[in-house]
């Protein structure tokens, strides 16, 4: 399955141990790791801003990153209005790169439930349905 994480669950991963670090495993070793340019972009400013990570490091994490998962480069429009406009271009890439699913913990996104054809999930009701299988 091709598996979006939205910045917020690879965040966590890359920093802290729990659900979203187990959950990035199991998508890179059983599924594909779908990435978008924005979620990338906001790593960026994310994990030196509120990880206090220097830059050598948080380049580190992205290289590595991008190793892993697959980079979409199209960015499609959602057919929804999206709550929050700087959600669209993250929702966009998901879209634009075919994921069949797109995980976060943004709670305004997770009410809209999926986006033409693409399920909007938590981290925990990803990891209950990739664990299932």
């Amino acid at each position: 399955m091709r598996i979006f994480l939205d910045t917020n669950v690879l965040a966590s991963a890359l920093t802290t141990r729990g659900l979203c670090a187990d959950l990035f495993q199991a998508v890179v070793n059983d599924h594909q790791l779908v990435l978008g340019l924005p979620v990338v972009e906001e790593l960026k400013v994310i994990l030196p801003r509120s990880f206090k990570l220097n830059t050598a490091i948080v380049d580190g994490y992205l290289e590595v990153l991008l190793d892993m998962g697959v980079l979409g480069s199209e960015i499609a429009s959602p057919s929804i209005e999206i709550p929050d406009p700087d959600d669209v271009p993250v929702i966009g890439s998901a879209l634009g790169a075919g994921a069949e699913l797109f995980v976060t913990g943004d709670k305004a996104l997770l009410r809209v439930g999926g986006v033409d054809g693409m399920p909007i999930v938590s981290p925990r009701s990803c990891w209950e349905l990739i664990s299932a299988r």
